[in-house]
């Protein structure tokens, strides 16, 4: 019985612990830590931090981004960013009774070459009229067809995680029914360019 307690413990000393760190968009800020005996059984693993958590703003704890681990390098294992959500329960709270909730979802390919699904949700005021929501819709969907293109992969995700992009959804489509939220509640991100060159742009802030 001795023997077998040695050999869990000398399997234990063997792991390292790793800092997990965001990609150059949000900062290189570590989002936590994780324990392996090889560095290689990393990879591809799946970290989540609300968004409210990386900025320390609590405001922000509705949206749930998504990391995916890609490369270790001594004891610092790197992330690239997989996609974002809205947690449910925000979601559900944006619900009212005697309004109208409109989605909208495009793919759509980045300036540098990300291929992204984003799903957007718009809230009324009050019921709208079917031709208002077909109209509501149309803005969304073009908008962002138009404005994704425009943007590099790193500043179309924070327009969208920072709320720009809804803020700019908004106020198009206010001026055909009074509304009353815009959320982008989905990203995901369905086909890399082949050769991946890290953005230099500002990162989100904290």
């Amino acid at each position: 019985m001795a023997k077998k307690g040695l050999r869990a413990v000398d399997g234990w000393k063997s792991k390292i612990w790793y800092k997990v760190v965001t990609p150059m968009m949000f900062g290189k800020s570590e989002i936590g830590e994780i324990v392996s005996d090889d560095p290689s059984k990393l990879l591809d693993r799946i970290m989540e931090m609300t968004l409210g958590d990386l900025t320390n703003d609590f405001s922000k704890q509705n949206t749930v981004l998504y990391f995916k681990i890609n490369e270790v390098a001594g004891d610092v294992a790197s992330t690239k960013f997989i996609g974002h959500k809205t947690t449910r329960d925000y979601v559900r709270s944006l619900i009212k009774r005697k309004t109208s909730m409109i989605d909208a979802m495009v793919n759509v390919t980045t300036k540098d070459g990300y291929s992204l699904r984003i799903k957007g949700l718009c809230f009324t005021v009050k019921r709208a009229r079917a031709s208002q929501i077909r109209a509501i819709r149309d803005i969304m969907v073009k908008m962002l067809a138009v404005r994704a293109p425009e943007l590099e992969f790193s500043q179309c995700i924070q327009e969208i995680v920072l709320g720009k992009m809804a803020s700019d959804l908004y106020m198009a489509t206010k001026k055909v029914y009074p509304i009353r939220r815009i959320e982008i509640i989905r990203t995901e991100i369905l086909e890399e360019p082949e050769f991946v060159i890290e953005s230099t742009e500002e990162a989100v802030p904290a």
